[in-house]
């Protein structure tokens, strides 16, 4: 016979809440609800963060190297861009942090771990280009580490979530761009 949830208490009572807040307090906002793999999730946001690292990488580049009669425009929002995946890339560490990991940033094994490619492009087309795929690789990737998470753990969840809505919304500024560049 299946149990009546509406009949079982909605929150554990408080003083067990207090005594397990003070058992093992050196792990700070890892309780025993956490209910994600914490060591997979570290995993994830470190090749995450690995993604945005060669993402503001390949921004700046474009940025610089952006010319012609168009260039103008665009290199304002490749610089955009690149800030912005900053900020995500600063989110995700102190996300990881938060999980009492370490944010990998070493350049040595950064585009090994990246899910987008550092693709440098000689025109400016073919670097909204690969700006545009990057974008779909994060749009994907993230949907992918959104649904793997599911309720385990709701603030890496709405962090990603938060990024994702970024992502999509730079991915139609490059296909903006893309279509002016043609025309």
């Amino acid at each position: 016979m299946a149990t009546d949830v509406s009949k079982q208490p909605f929150l554990t009572d408080v003083e067990t809440l207090r005594k397990r807040a003070r058992t093992s307090i050196e792990q700070g906002p890892i309780t025993d609800a956490y209910g994600a793999d914490r060591k997979r999730v570290i995993d994830v946001l470190n090749q995450a963060l690995a993604t945005e690292l060669v993402c503001i990488l390949r921004y700046k580049r474009h940025y610089y190297m952006a010319q012609g009669i168009n260039a103008g425009g665009v290199a304002a929002e490749f610089l955009q861009h690149a800030t912005e995946e900053q900020g995500h890339a600063d989110e995700i560490a102190l996300r990881i942090t938060q999980l009492q990991g370490e944010p990998d940033f070493n350049p040595d094994t950064l585009t090994t771990r990246s899910h987008a490619e550092y693709v440098e492009g000689d025109s400016l087309r073919e670097m909204i280009t690969e700006n545009l795929v990057a974008e779909r690789v994060a749009i994907e990737s993230y949907s992918e580490i959104i649904n793997w998470i599911g309720n385990g753990d709701s603030t890496t969840r709405r962090m990603l979530e938060g990024i994702l809505a970024v992502e999509e919304e730079h991915a139609n500024d490059m296909l903006d761009l893309l279509e002016d560049v043609r025309s």
